[in-house]
């Protein structure tokens, strides 16, 4: 029987499958205390290891060395721990791009990029990046996450959802409000102005169309609430939902699991998708019913990406699925 992966999508680039949360540290102590989290959890959330706001004014490359370590040690068990370099103004953005190629390149799961101006800044990194990882011999493309959080990196989102190599867009809504000179209230960096204010909202728009349009996904910035957990579901919830973000930071564990059951799909359509799906590989992708409906590969695709979903936030798949597909 043929996998959906093999039929539904052949000869097309595939959709990243990430986990709904990015997970944001940036010292070694919250480093440890996320990766033991994650052993815990299992690789229901990526961690990003922060060589940019995370290290000190002059120990830039003590910092990046302590991320390399963390990234390859034995705790690592999942690979699923990457790393935010410094913007492409700073002087330690290719060092710190030395370093965690050099040491990590093959367990890096990506590689996240702040503040960009403009696609050409991006282009910039990348093009380093491929260069380190020929010069240590990683043979493989590492990922790269690109932060929107500018006003140039906006204007041009689309240009940089389309790079080679980038799988997700992010949205920096401090810096990007910040950048409005006092125009764009401080309440909108945080809910409801977040998600009501219409040039944050245009933002928000605008980065996840590009994404989706290009088979990026795209990630929701974080919630500042850290205790109330109706609000923590609730502002991923409305980045879902309204906004069509696929994965959201976190910057404290208790924001994690509110993030993953916000973003989980809805347990009816996770059965339907895979009675649907089965009984479509039954019938070698051909069109089936499902409940006096008729569905087909373009419904397929749809249920599939939605089962991947279900899968990686951890949801309960039902058996027969999951032997099938997942197994």
């Amino acid at each position: 029987m043929r996998h959906p992966k093999a039929v539904l999508f052949a000869g097309e680039k595939p959709f990243p499958n990430l986990p709904a949360v990015d997970h944001y540290a940036g010292s070694e102590k919250l480093m440890k205390k996320a990766l033991q989290l994650q052993n815990e959890l299992g690789p229901i959330f990526d961690i990003t290891c922060d060589c940019e706001d995370g290290a000190h004014a002059g120990a830039e490359r003590e910092h990046a060395e302590m991320v390399a370590g963390l990234i390859i040690s034995p705790e690592n068990r999942f690979n699923r721990v990457g790393a935010r370099v410094h913007d492409v103004t700073h002087g330690h953005w290719r060092q710190d791009m030395e370093i965690l190629v050099g040491r990590a390149g093959n367990r890096l799961p990506f590689i996240t990029l702040p503040k960009p101006c403009s696609a050409g800044d991006v282009e910039v990194q990348i093009e380093a990046l491929r260069e380190i990882e020929l010069k240590f011999g990683v043979d493989r493309r590492i990922p790269v996450h690109v932060l929107i959080e500018t006003h140039g990196a906006l204007r041009e989102v689309w240009e940089i959802a389309a790079l080679p190599g980038v799988e997700s867009l992010d949205f920096g809504l401090m810096d990007f409000v910040s950048g409005h000179h006092g125009a764009v209230p401080g309440s909108a960096m945080r809910s409801p102005g977040q998600f009501d204010h219409p040039l944050v909202a245009r933002a928000k728009c605008e980065i996840s169309a590009a994404a989706l349009a290009c088979g990026v996904v795209p990630a929701h910035n974080v919630t500042t609430e850290l205790k109330d957990i109706e609000v923590i579901k609730n502002d991923a919830r409305r980045a879902r939902t309204e906004f069509g973000f696929l994965r959201m930071w976190s910057i404290h564990p208790n924001q994690i699991i509110p993030i993953i059951e916000a973003m989980r799909p809805d347990f009816s359509e996770v059965q339907a998708a895979a009675e649907i799906l089965i009984a479509a590989q039954d019938k070698d992708w051909g069109p089936t019913q499902h409940e006096g409906k008729l569905h087909d590969r373009a419904s397929y695709r749809y249920f599939w990406e939605l089962l991947e979903r279900a899968h990686v936030t951890g949801m309960d798949i039902p058996a027969a699925a999951s032997s099938r597909f997942f197994a």
